[in-house]
């Protein structure tokens, strides 16, 4: 992320161990690129966790499921440091607008989707992904039509992810399909009216231009 104009606001920017973490990055020569990268790696191992789940017997799919929600906050700690890195650190990069949305989707996609699985639903998790990606893409029009961009919920990313965390957690410890189902319904509908609001508030502007 290269532009602070563009900045999802996060109280956690402000924490120490997040200004520890950037400068321990920027003092070891690691791009905002590399940790956006590595947030789609960590998504990936998710995906992995979450899909060998069903597969697993009860100790193995507690452990995988503890694995899957880990790298469901390890990826929003590179959300957070990449841009930190880049705009704090002054590391941006011309290319820097590319890395920061595209491993995004790609991390939204691997991980709800894999939830999917654990669920025994694929369908369902590719929905939520789905519906999450459309989000992104209605505040990227937003702001390609020159307004800032629109961060609102009732579930963006953070929550969404907070969300996720919570239900493989808590399915971690019992009625793991049916944790992770519901988890994946509260998403997919409060990701609806996500992009209900975003829409209703863009077309509002739009028209008020």
């Amino acid at each position: 992320m290269t532009d602070a104009a563009n900045r999802r606001p996060l109280a956690s920017r402000q924490s120490a161990w997040a200004g520890k973490l950037a400068t321990r990055a920027v003092q070891r020569g690691i791009t905002p690129n590399q940790i956006s990268q590595a947030s789609t790696g960590f998504a990936a191992i998710g995906f992995a966790a979450y899909a060998l789940v069903p597969l697993s017997p009860g100790l193995i799919q507690w452990l995988l499921l503890i694995i899957a929600a880990a790298t469901i906050q390890a990826r929003l700690v590179c959300n957070l440091i990449d841009g930190m890195v880049a705009v704090e650190g002054g590391q941006g990069t011309k290319d820097g607008p590319f890395w920061n949305e595209a491993p995004d989707r790609a991390s939204d996609l691997l991980l709800l989707l894999g939830a999917g699985i654990a669920a025994g639903d694929p369908a369902l998790g590719a929905f939520a992904a789905a519906l999450a990606i459309a989000t992104a893409y209605i505040r990227e029009l937003g702001r390609a039509e020159g307004f800032a961009p629109d961060f609102s919920g009732p579930m963006a990313k953070p929550h969404r992810m907070a969300a996720l965390t919570l239900g493989t957690a808590i399915g971690a410890f019992t009625a793991t399909e049916s944790v992770l189902s519901l988890t994946l319904w509260i998403i997919a509908v409060g990701t609806a009216a996500t992009i209900l609001r975003r829409s209703l508030r863009l077309i509002s502007a739009l028209k008020g231009r």
